[in-house]
Formats: C-alpha cells, structure tokens, sequence
C-alpha cells in the first residue's frame, strides 16, 4: 500500500488490470502467432515434400484433420486436468508437446511422420495451451478485458500476415529441413509463453475498503465458489414482476456477453466441479458419467445441434481451403514469392477485419450469429470469383476479400453457443462442440483429399468445399425464418392472454 494511504483496516483484492497481466497478454498473442501461422502456410512448408513422396492432397486433407482433432481431443479434456494440477502446468505441458513435434518435423521422411509429429504432437499440444491462455488472461483483466483483447487480437493479427513471408524466405535460404528447424526454434517460444501464466493470485492488487463488503460482491477473478445467498421474499417484492424479469433477463444478457472468447476458462471450473459433487449423491452407471461429463442430453437440442453442425462444416470448409490455395497457385505457375504475398495480403486484410470488429461492437449490437452467418453466406460468393481470376493482382484482391470475410468465421464462434446456451451450460456446450467438430473434420478431410486424388481438379474440390460451407448457411437460414414466423404467429395469441392476466393481479 501506498505511504499515507487511509483505509479501514478491511481490502479486497482485485486483478491487475495490468502489471504483469501485461506479459500474460503478450504471451498469448506470441503463442497464437507461431501455431496458428503455420496452419495457412502448411502448403508452402509441405507442399513441395509430400509431392515428392507423391501423396499431395490427399495427405494434406489427412494431415489438418487429425490435427484439429488432435486439438478438439486434448481442449475437450483440459479441464480434468486442470483439476488435478494447475492451470499454468497445463499450459507447459501443451508447450512442450508442441516444441517436441516441431523438432520431430525436422526429421520427417514420410507422411505417417509427419501425421504423428504436426498433427498428433502439435495439435494436442495447441489443444492444451488454448484454454489456459484464456482462462489466465481473462481472470487478470475484468474492466480492461475488451480493449486488452483487442489489441492481443491486433498483434496475433500482424503477427500471422508476415509469417508466410517469413516461411518462403526460409526456405529459399536453408531448405525445407532448416526451415523446419528455424520454426522450431520459434516455436519453442511457445514455452516462454506459457512460463508467464501465472496464477493470479501472485498479482493480484489489494483495495482498501471504506464499508463492509456485500457477499455477492466479491471480485470474480477471486471467487473460489458459486455460493449465493438465498432469497428473501424482499427480493421479491421490491418490484414489480415485469421489472424483476426484464432486471434477470437482463443479467442473463450480461453473463451472456461475458462469455468472448478471454471468458471461456472463466466457466470451466466451478461449474464441473458442482456438477460432480452432485452425482456423488447418487450411484451412476458409466453410460450416465459420459452422459454428464459431456452433456449429451444437448443433443436432444435440435437448434444447438444445427449450431455445431454450421460451425463444423464451415471450419473445416474454410481451413481446408487456405490450406490447398497455395497448392493451387503453384499449380497456376506462381512463383513462390508471388504465393507467399498472395497470403501474407490474406492475413493483412483479416487484421483489418479484427481491428473493424472490434470498433463496430462497439456502436452496433448485431448477434454474433448474424455475423457468422454473413460471413459464410459471402465467402461462398468470394470462392466463385476466386476460381474465375487467374492473375496476380486478382487473385490477390480476391484473397483479401476471403481473408477479410475469415474473421466474422473465427472470432464470433464463441459467442455464438454463448448467446444460446445459459450461462452454467457453456462449458459443457462448447466442449461437445470440439468433441464433435473434431469427429467431423477427421469424416469428411480424407473424403475431400480422396476427391482431388480421383478427379485430379482442384476445382472440383474447392467447388466441394464451398457446399460443405453451404451446409451451415442453408440450415441456419430455415432455422432463422422458421423460428421468426413461428415467433410472430404466437405473439398476438400471448397478448391476448397475458394482458387479462395482469389486469387480474393487479385488481
């Protein structure tokens, strides 16, 4: 405390909003820069390999299926292990299963080694640094979290629209083994990275108090439990109903909201743990375990599950089509350099496209599933110019307009099983949703190299890929109209209803 500070002899103890979470920001910025740079560079790093051992497309399809498994496997079960150990050790371990991939792609000499050292190793390994790097910058930062957010993204952002270029100059000085060992000397940052995580607890700032703390008032990035004081029937009677409800609806809204993408570790805890203290009152089958443990009962959820099915089938359509553009380029004859600025341009125009979503959000309130959905409705029609131009220049404008259109699919996904899901069901919610989508994108990846493989077209896999991205748009779109007429048949039949109702309470 400050010299010559008053206080009453009470504090509370609150995140940095700062201070060392500072390093936290910049370690999760660094660590998403080196594993998601790679993935939209994966032909130019491996292209020219797997066409000499002769198994082109087919293995990259292979390969970044098993490795977004690999990641949906080991995010899915990071919250068991975060109970058995800290947070900040998860962390490190996913760390260390990257850097050992790395160097294991040094010596690669086939591709069932380069599917257990990029895929298996690395993706689990990104699967387990995701979470913590959330979960740690989300309890430093409460009141700065969206300003801090944005410029984590800014930097991830510019980090990834240099890194093609990086990996094509690398590889035209050292060769595909040393560029390889060049990127495993970067990726080993990533330990670095998860070396700064730590516990907020060792940072946290102490406020003095000038009046007695109210229970519920205590600082979330402290709040050890879910306990909450039991309701009197003042809090019910202060208010009238309407405003009692419009007030809950609107917390809801709130906790909602709160659940961006530095929110999701926030949830993973307290809610498994209540939730297995709660079985242990009774006896459980195995079947009922898996049942709880991944809130399989959302299944019977017929909109959650047109959620997870979009959001899959556009993941993978929009992932596996960055990943075989630059095999396609280099089939067009563009030069290495050409491709490797082709994607850089990509990667600049998603950084605009995060710095304009993070200013729009700001003035306009549109539902993040608005926002996927028009990012995946017009990156269909992108994908159809982009097979009609064949010069460098359009193709480059084309890629900046798919690239700028990539981030209204990557940075609203959270928000979009937030804004549908109650609060205490998110964790679960969006953990299925990695189990699932990891099972799908491992289906349907080999499916699509197989295609490329028999028609030897690129064409007829891209026009592929683009129906699986029609797959999410047109279900959501008869889901949207359905729910609209539905919603608007029944409102005047409820005004009917409910204005007696209250007319009777009232008298």
């Amino acid at each position: 405390m400050a010299a010559g500070e008053v206080h009453t002899g009470r504090y509370r103890r609150v995140p940095p909003e700062g201070g060392w979470g500072l390093l936290v920001g910049v370690g999760m910025a660094m660590m998403f820069v080196v594993t998601l740079g790679s993935l939209p560079s994966f032909g130019l790093m491996f292209g020219d390999f797997l066409t000499d051992l002769g198994e082109e497309t087919s293995a990259i399809a292979l390969i970044t299926s098993c490795f977004f498994s690999a990641l949906s496997f080991a995010g899915l079960f990071t919250n068991t292990l975060m109970k058995k150990t800290s947070c900040r050790t998860v962390g490190l371990i996913g760390a260390v299963s990257y850097i050992i991939g790395s160097m294991m792609t040094i010596f690669v000499r086939s591709t069932n080694e380069l599917l257990i050292s990029f895929a298996v190793f690395q993706g689990a390994g990104f699967g387990l640094m995701i979470p913590v790097s959330y979960t740690t910058f989300n309890a430093y930062f409460v009141e700065k979290r969206v300003v801090m957010m944005s410029v984590a993204q800014t930097l991830i952002g510019l980090g990834t629209m240099f890194y093609p270029i990086f990996i094509q100059r690398s590889m035209d000085a050292f060769g595909f083994r040393g560029c390889m060992a060049v990127l495993a000397a970067i990726n080993s940052h990533t330990l670095l990275a998860m070396l700064v995580m730590h516990p907020v607890q060792w940072h946290m700032r102490r406020v003095p108090l000038e009046y007695d703390p109210v229970p519920t008032s205590a600082p979330v990035a402290v709040a050890a439990s879910d306990e909450k004081p039991p309701k009197t029937e003042d809090d019910f009677q202060e208010l009238p109903a309407g405003q009692g409800l419009s007030q809950r609806n609107a917390k809801l809204r709130g906790s909602r909201r709160a659940s961006s993408i530095p929110g999701l570790g926030n949830w993973s805890g307290p809610v498994v743990v209540s939730d297995s203290t709660e079985r242990d009152t009774k006896p459980a089958t195995k079947w009922q375990i898996l049942v709880d443990f991944l809130d399989l009962t959302l299944l019977k959820d017929p909109i959650y599950v047109n959620i997870v099915l979009g959001i899959s089938f556009a993941l993978y359509s929009d992932l596996a089509f960055f990943t075989l553009q630059p095999m396609y380029l280099f089939m067009l004859a563009f030069s290495k350099t050409d491709v490797s600025l082709i994607i850089a341009i990509g990667a600049g125009a998603d950084l605009i496209s995060r710095i304009f979503l993070a200013i729009s959000s700001t003035c306009l309130n549109i539902k993040a599933r608005y926002v996927y959905l028009a990012g995946a409705l017009f990156t269909i029609v992108a994908r159809f110019a982009f097979l009609c131009v064949f010069d460098f220049y359009g193709m480059a404008i084309v890629t900046a307009i798919m690239g700028f259109l990539r981030t209204w699919i990557h940075v609203p996904l959270p928000l979009v099983f937030s804004e549908y899901l109650p609060q205490e069901r998110f964790p679960s919610g969006y953990g299925l949703f990695m189990f699932l989508q990891g099972n799908i994108t491992f289906a349907i990846g080999p499916i699509v190299g197989y295609i490329r493989d028999v028609t030897g077209s690129y064409n007829v896999s891209f026009h592929v890929l683009t129906l699986v991205m029609a797959l999410c748009v047109i279900p959501w779109f008869f889901e949207i109209c359905y729910i609209r007429l539905k919603r608007k048949a029944r409102t005047p039949e409820l005004g009917h209803v409910t204005i007696p109702m209250i007319q009777e309470t009232k008298a």
